[in-house]
Order: C-alpha cells, then structure tokens, then sequence
C-alpha cells in the first residue's frame, strides 16, 4: 500500500515535495486497493475497430486516430502501428502520415511504426502477400530506402536475415537508432547469431512464421540461450499470447528460457473489437472465427484479434508468474527494447506518469496518461 505522486505528467519523488518545498497534495484519489502498473506499450499492432493501417486511405489519419483511442480500455498508452508487406506505394502514401506523437485524451501515444516486410521468406510469409515480397539488390539499403520512401517516423523493421546482404541493411538501420526485427525467416541459428552481432535486437512473434525449434539445429527460436549475444546486450522477442497462436506450453518454454526477453504483442488486426466475419489485413482478405483469424478460404493464422491486457492475462494465467512479471512483460520490456526505459514502462521517479488501475484479476479499471485520466470504466461495466 502506497502512495503514488505525480505532478506535470511526470512522476514526482515526494522525498524532495516534502524536505525541499515543504508541500503536499493538492489532490488525493483513493485507488481502493487497485493495482497500479505502468501502461502498457504495444510494438506490433496492425489495426484494430475496422481499421487497418496497410490500407492506404484519404482518411488515414482519423483511422489511427480512432485506433489510439480506442485501445486506451485495453491499457495501451503508446504503441507502434505495424504495417504488413506491401506494395511501394502504399508505404509511400502510409509512412508520411504517422507521425510520433504523445498519448492523452485524444488516445495512445504513437512511438514510431514498426514495417513488418517486405524482406522476408517467401516459405515463411505467413498471412503477407506473396507477389509484394521483396529481396535486397545490389545497393541493399537504398533498396529499402527506395521501397519505404522514408524511415522518418519508423521505429522496428521486421525482415528475415538470411537474406543476401541483410547485414549491411540491419547495420544501417541499426546505426540510424532503428530496431531490426528477425521474423517471417527461415533462418538457422548461426544467420541470427550473426543477425544480433550487427545490431538485431528483437525476434517477430517468436514461434509464428519461422522454422520449428530442432534440436540440431534450433533456428530462430536458440537466440533465447544462445552464447552468442554480445556482452551487454539483451535480445528481445514478441509472442502472441491469445492461447492461439502459441500453446501455453511453448509460452512457458520461452518464458523459462528467457524471462527477460519476453515481450508481449497482441499483432491485432482490423477485426479486433469488432463482431465475426470478414475483414482485411493489408491487401488480404480475413476470416475471424472466436478468437481465431485465417486467410479467407484457408487454415494460415492471419494476426489476432486479442486484446493486450486479454494476453497479460492469458500470459499470467498459462505461465503462473508473478502479477509483476506479467505486468512487466508489457510495459517494461517493450519499453527497454525501444531504449525508452527512463520515461516510460515503469513508475520510478522522474518517468511519464503514464499508469494503469487494475482489480486483482487484472481487468483494467482506469487509464492515465501523463497523469491525466484518459479512460475509466464506468459503473456499468462498460
């Protein structure tokens, strides 16, 4: 039990409130013993409310508008837009219309995108469109340039390392303070080793679209205890955790293996929130059925349409961690992938009074960001 201060959309340590300023609160709220926990940040999300950030619309903007809003029930207070492979021209007419952004009432803060594709394997594409896939030619990172037509507001670069001269692109990225991703590969161990000792730092739903564990060799998936991460760093990795595309089991493998690693992702798609049926995903057509999501006419998981504090639960729930572990898993480790550990995905001192109010079960009772309420159920339950 106690006491959380903030003042200016920072949180305050009250040592200094008290001793150097002789203050105290000007307003008090009583939590009634909820949970407080810091928001929840979401690196891979691709639409959700009937939205799909791969679609190139007139109205693009008032589409990630409605997103940002929306998501603040679920306790995202920032989050990555994440665009599926498509055509040049699509992220040529998308990319310049997200900007980075704080969070408030008006929704979640915008960290950045987060281009899922186009270099990826075409035997690992998953629900990404074949005939938009692309390798790297000669001039590999003026070749992505070229694709992209701007890295200005991109925060994570999915793309499969073993690609022909990916090194060279993951170092240029790399080098201009953007995250590479190693996802949708079928890419043995030494590639993502040797992917990691040019600066990948992240692993796309782990599991999801890319070779299965062998014990030969374990591809993608043997970075969690590899002996070949460079001093000092830390590979991070997403899952999905909705209870379908990953089985509890192979969740608490990873979690075993690699705690700390461990980012929760909700890769939501358009139809998240919205009732059954079909709707899109970049320029495929998709099915939902419950909680699950094909390609229309097909059995190829396309996203999901899970919620983030829906898989904070299911995490907890399917692995038996800590209330804290859980938590962290959405808000602290995200936030350290992207370097962004000081101001947000905790409450010390000094960090952005973005924080969530939980009940014991983890249903999320309010929002804050910056230390405005942004969102609260109401009595109803609604």
């Amino acid at each position: 039990r106690e006491d959380l201060w903030v003042r200016e959309g920072k949180i305050l340590n009250p040592e200094k409130l008290f001793f150097d300023e002789k203050g105290s609160a000007d307003v008090q709220l009583d939590c009634k013993g909820s949970i407080i926990a810091p928001g929840f940040i979401d690196v891979q999300i691709n639409g959700g409310f009937g939205v799909d950030f791969s679609l190139a619309t007139d109205d693009f903007k008032s589409g990630i508008d409605l997103v940002s809003e929306k998501i603040l029930s679920h306790g995202v207070t920032s989050f990555c837009p994440t665009l599926v492979t498509s055509p040049p021209s699509v992220y040529h007419q998308v990319l310049p219309q997200i900007s980075v952004r704080n969070g408030g009432a008006h929704g979640a803060g915008i960290l950045g995108a987060h281009l899922e594709g186009p270099f990826i394997s075409k035997e690992k594409k998953g629900a990404h469109p074949e005939h938009c896939l692309r390798t790297f030619e000669a001039g590999a990172f003026q070749d992505l340039l070229a694709t992209y037509g701007s890295l200005d507001c991109v925060r994570i670069v999915t793309l499969a390392p073993e690609m022909r001269r990916s090194s060279e692109v993951i170092q240029e990225l790399t080098k201009r303070g953007i995250c590479v991703s190693l996802g949708h590969s079928v890419a043995n161990l030494s590639q993502a080793e040797e992917a990691v000792q040019h600066g990948a730092t992240f692993i796309t739903h782990l599991f999801n679209a890319m070779l299965p564990f062998h014990h030969r060799d374990p591809g993608i998936v043997g970075l969690l205890t590899s002996d070949k991460i460079p001093a000092g760093r830390r590979v991070f990795y997403g899952m999905i955790s909705d209870g379908i595309h990953t089985n509890p089991a192979a969740l608490r493998i990873a979690h075993r293996a690699h705690p700390k690693g461990l980012v929760l992702v909700t890769d939501a798609i358009a139809g998240m929130g919205l009732a059954p049926g079909r709707h899109t995903l970049g320029q495929q057509v998709v099915e939902i059925d419950g909680l699950n999501t094909y390609i229309a006419g097909t059995k190829t998981l396309s996203g999901s349409v899970a919620t983030m504090d829906t898989c904070v639960r299911h995490f907890q729930e399917a692995t038996g961690c800590s209330v804290e572990t859980a938590l962290e898993a959405a808000s602290l480790h995200p936030a350290q992938l992207l370097g962004i550990e000081h101001q947000k995905g905790t409450l010390s001192y000094d960090s952005d009074a973005d924080f969530l109010m939980l009940n014991d079960s983890l249903y999320v009772q309010a929002t804050y960001i910056a230390g405005e309420e942004v969102w609260r159920q109401d009595a109803s339950g609604m």
